[in-house]
């Protein structure tokens, strides 16, 4: 009978608007009618509110309540309708995908405007990122419910990028500048991806769209924890080996000694060559026809497990020289990292050696929004908007939004109270 009620208000209908528009109002006042309200709450009116869909405008009246002790409003229909500031589910994921997405707000203005006919201006998308985008950030950071997988390797990866801020953002902060103030912040992108073959050749071949991101612009000691969730999320305990690739840098070489304390543990092979770029530089200078000779006698040895033995034929090689304190500084480097530049051995047992995937993610998840020509960010600006990006990038905007209608339902529940 409900069907058929359906069917005949349809014909009478001037457009899909209209009909969405008395569907949503059913639904609100069936809602109102069910609602038991938590204790303190009292009902104090009916209001309306102007809904925007992909379909259009309606306006939807429903029940407010008010609790005097929490100073807190509360729409029961809002709520369980699982509204955005006025927005229905729809619109609101459609707003954060092209808020997220595209290099600027206007810009995804103007792309709804001219592609869907859907007017809603760059400030409004950029109010409902932020508040969708917090909700996205707090959801990365979830416990992790352990993941199965079959992956025989499980690659985990972070690096750190600077992202510009506005001043306020960098009172009291140290930077690269000439001044010593900075003009970035950073931020900390981790992926893991699985491995499942190698080529012909025997180099290793990443599983399709195995990559999963987060973010997180909390320090390192807070990041690396988060990190270990998402490995765990994506099985591994179960995975039959699991390599941390990293640059070398100190906090993510603390980072993988608390959080992946028993895995394989390998320094971006491109860092290492930058690395030995800078021994030599300080041993023969850079402009000394050996610089490129020996660049490249590294790159062959570095690739054989020989890095001890660089080591030592660097020192005797610049022993009672003037630069022999520079020289030792930069080997530094590879003191510090040897274990974990074993190449040749990693190689012959077809691991990735290079952390190519996340540097490229910190140039297209982060720098694509980010750290474009004249942008200065808030840090929760710019937060709330990368966590949406790793989200999609991820390929989890469905589980995402599922859980926060969930989230947004559950508010009405009033079991958790009736304590």
């Amino acid at each position: 009978m409900a069907q058929l009620e359906i069917l005949v208000r349809t014909a009478v209908f001037k457009s899909a608007n209209d009909l969405v528009g008395w569907l949503l109002q059913q639904a609100a006042e069936r809602i109102d009618a069910s609602y038991q309200p938590k204790p303190g709450e009292v009902h104090k009116s009916r209001e309306t509110i102007r809904v925007q869909g992909i379909f259009g405008n309606f306006e939807v009246q429903r029940d407010y309540y008010y609790h005097a002790g929490k100073k807190q409003g509360h729409y029961p229909a809002d709520a369980a309708l699982g509204l955005e500031v006025g927005y229905t589910p729809a619109l609101a994921k459609l707003l954060c995908l092209e808020g997220a997405d595209e290099t600027t707000y206007l810009k995804a203005e103007r792309h709804l405007e001219q592609v869907g006919g859907i007017k809603v201006s760059a400030r409004q998308i950029q109010r409902v990122v932020q508040r969708v985008g917090s909700g996205a950030q707090a959801w990365q950071e979830r416990p992790a419910q352990p993941g199965l997988g079959d992956a025989p390797i499980l690659y985990v990866s972070g690096d750190g990028t600077g992202v510009p801020m506005r001043p306020e953002e960098l009172k009291g902060r140290r930077g690269k500048q000439a001044d010593g103030s900075a003009k970035t912040r950073q931020v900390y992108l981790g992926c893991v991806f699985t491995q499942h073959h190698v080529d012909e050749k025997g180099h290793p071949v990443r599983d399709w769209e195995s990559t999963t991101y987060i973010s997180s612009f909390k320090p390192i000691n807070e990041f690396g924890p988060s990190l270990r969730q998402e490995a765990i999320r994506r099985g591994m305990a179960s995975a039959g080996e699991v390599v941390l690739l990293i640059d070398g840098a100190a906090g993510l070489e603390n980072m993988g000694r608390q959080n992946f304390k028993d895995c394989v543990q390998i320094v971006d092979f491109y860092h290492a060559l930058e690395h030995a770029g800078l021994v030599l530089s300080a041993l023969v200078g850079k402009d000394n026809p050996d610089y490129k000779v020996g660049h490249h006698r590294w790159a062959k040895r570095l690739l054989k497990d020989q890095v001890q033995a660089l080591i030592e034929e660097t020192r005797r090689e610049c022993a009672g020289k003037p630069q022999a304190q520079t020289v030792e500084k930069e080997l530094g480097y590879f003191v510090r990292n040897s274990k974990r530049m074993q190449y040749g051995t990693f190689r012959a047992k077809g691991y990735f050696i290079g952390s190519g995937v996340v540097e490229a993610g910190c140039k297209t998840v982060i720098g694509g929004r980010c750290k474009q020509s004249g942008m200065f960010w808030s840090e929760p600006g710019a937060e709330n908007i990368l966590a949406l990006r790793c989200i999609h990038s991820s390929r989890r905007l469905e589980d995402f939004w599922k859980d926060r209608l969930n989230a947004h339902a559950a508010r009405n529940d009033a079991l958790p109270l009736a304590a």
